[in-house]
């Protein structure tokens, strides 16, 4: 049997009251792309498990060690020629896959993210503008992990995701050296504003802006050559 052309790898531990509405509109996926679904828990003590399997995805192990490593473990078990990394609480419109594949083949690209929508309080719009309005202007956009559509290829070349604080951004800057990398701008994905709600958006800044000092302290001697 032929691999798929598309994996997608939802890293997910403890998720399950949000995973069934990710892994739905994965299955609701419009066109005729052959795909698949890898789930990587982490260790998971709820229902995660179960409603993976109940979607038909694959499940692999993981331990709980980061976020990084789950997103690896999922793609070292995914055939696809292509990985789209989705969060377990990120849901897709029906032509994601379609729009997203025709994208990164028609630009040749290796790896492309898209507009997003932040559900949750208002201040999470914030947050929503700055991706959707400034990592896309970047040299090497950042590609947020809960939206990562990356070919297999280039995903091994850079070595995967780093196992460092803020490992998107890390990432995204190495597989942006690799070759070209873009947003689409056809294609909306919505995802959970939740810790924007736990942390207030002051929080949710310095929280991001402390894993991106300990991730620039991290890859010192690398990143920045």
């Amino acid at each position: 049997m032929a691999p798929p052309a598309v994996s997608f790898v939802v890293p997910a531990r403890n998720e399950a009251d949000y995973l069934e509405a990710t892994l739905s509109s994965i299955d609701a996926q419009r066109g005729d792309v052959d795909h698949e679904v890898v789930v990587a828990d982490g260790g998971s003590t709820d229902g995660t498990v179960d409603v993976a399997r109940e979607h038909g995805a694959e499940v692999v192990s993981e331990g709980g060690h980061s976020i990084a490593a789950g997103r690896n473990a999922g793609a070292a078990a995914a055939d696809g020629e292509w990985l789209a990394f989705v969060d377990a609480d990120t849901t897709l419109t029906p032509e994601y896959l379609t729009t997203m594949l025709a994208f990164v083949e028609r630009e040749d690209l290796v790896g492309a993210s898209s507009r997003c929508r932040m559900t949750g309080p208002y201040r999470a719009k914030a947050m929503e503008w700055t991706i959707n309005h400034v990592f896309p202007r970047l040299a090497a956009p950042v590609l947020p992990g809960f939206n990562t559509f990356v070919r297999r290829d280039a995903f091994e070349r850079v070595g995967g995701f780093p196992d460092v604080p803020n490992e998107d951004t890390a990432f995204s800057r190495r597989l942006g050296r690799d070759a070209p990398t873009a947003y689409c701008p056809e294609v909306l994905v919505e995802s959970s504003g939740r810790r924007i709600s736990e942390l207030g958006l002051t929080g949710t800044l310095l929280h991001y802006l402390w894993l991106d000092w300990g991730r620039l302290r991290a890859s010192r001697g690398t990143d920045q050559r």
